[in-house]
């Protein structure tokens, strides 16, 4: 990334123009100040990377929309990591995960709720459905309300995607 001294320097002005403005409304949308600043950051950071700043022209709706994904991350982050550890919680302590496997676990259910993002919401539940409450096929289809071969088809799709996510 070698971005030119203009494109510095329109950065730098979008970022002193509109920082304190981003940080108050991520503030408005998590509830965790350090967390908004975060967010704050990881905006800019998007933006840095892309190197695309000269291009913006309304910079608010343009920092929103790529706030707004980051905190939509954030949140789904927190669901996963409240899941999880509810599971953790019904436990007996002798099987409970160590520090270093329960830091691994929540890392790898990070990697493949990023895994589903894309895909329809059908396929998603097919996959976890399967994959963690273990219903059949036919269970997966009732609930669903679809015929088994599109759970089959739903499941081996978001496998696919779970497995060349992983592989990159």
């Amino acid at each position: 990334m070698s971005a030119s001294p203009t494109s510095n320097h329109v950065f730098h002005k979008l970022y002193s123009d509109h920082y304190r403005w981003l940080l108050g409304w991520l503030r408005g949308r998590v509830r965790e100040s350090e967390q908004a600043a975060d967010l704050a950051q990881d905006t800019f950071l998007n933006i840095l990377h892309a190197d695309n700043v000269k291009e913006i022209r309304q910079p608010r709706p343009f920092l929103a929309t790529i706030a707004r994904r980051l905190v939509s991350n954030y949140h789904r982050r927190k669901l996963i990591e409240v899941a999880y550890l509810e599971v953790l919680a019904g436990l007996p302590e002798s099987v409970a995960p160590s520090l270093e496997e329960h830091a691994m676990a929540l890392e790898l259910l990070q990697q493949i709720d990023h895994a589903l993002s894309g895909l329809p919401y059908r396929v998603k539940q097919a996959f976890l459905l399967a994959h963690l409450e273990e219903l059949s096929y036919a269970e997966i289809a009732s609930i669903l309300k679809v015929s088994t071969s599109s759970v089959k088809q739903y499941i081996s799709r978001a496998n696919q995607q779970c497995f060349f996510s992983m592989a990159e």
